[in-house]
């Protein structure tokens, strides 16, 4: 990684998760977040913020907005290799599509977690990128 702060885009519709999420991210001292309560449609607009990594919520607004995000993420040429960490409550819903998922490299985050969770599947994620960048 380089000198700079890894950059963290966190896009979830619950406020408290928001917070909680960025000042466990901050208070590690090693990221700069930017935490989003609404889905971004324009993929554009999360290329332009430059995310190192993006936690995402499976489901925001009771619709799997998130799901639609990912696809549109990975295959829009800018965004496609940004790492993304699905994040949710809705067991059932990703259960079924974490074969998938695991197969892309996508981990998932269930809610609720605990500090250590999230430090370390950001770390994870963020070292697997690094170490791919390598190759």
């Amino acid at each position: 990684m380089s000198e700079i702060s890894p950059h963290i885009l966190i896009i979830d519709d619950d406020p408290a998760i928001l917070e909680l999420m960025s000042l466990i991210l901050e208070g590690e001292g090693n990221y700069r977040v930017t935490a989003v309560e609404i889905v971004f449609e324009d993929v554009a607009a999360i290329e332009r913020l430059q995310p190192d990594l993006i936690l995402l919520d499976f489901l925001t607004q009771g619709r799997q907005t998130g799901w639609t995000l990912l696809q549109k993420l990975k295959l829009y040429r800018p965004t496609k290799d940004i790492p993304v960490v699905l994040c949710t409550a809705a067991l059932q819903d990703v259960k079924e599509q974490e074969p998938v998922l695991t197969q892309k490299g996508i981990p998932i985050l269930y809610k609720p977690f605990d500090v250590d969770e999230l430090l370390h599947v950001v770390e994870q994620a963020l070292t697997a990128t690094h170490s791919s960048d390598k190759v």
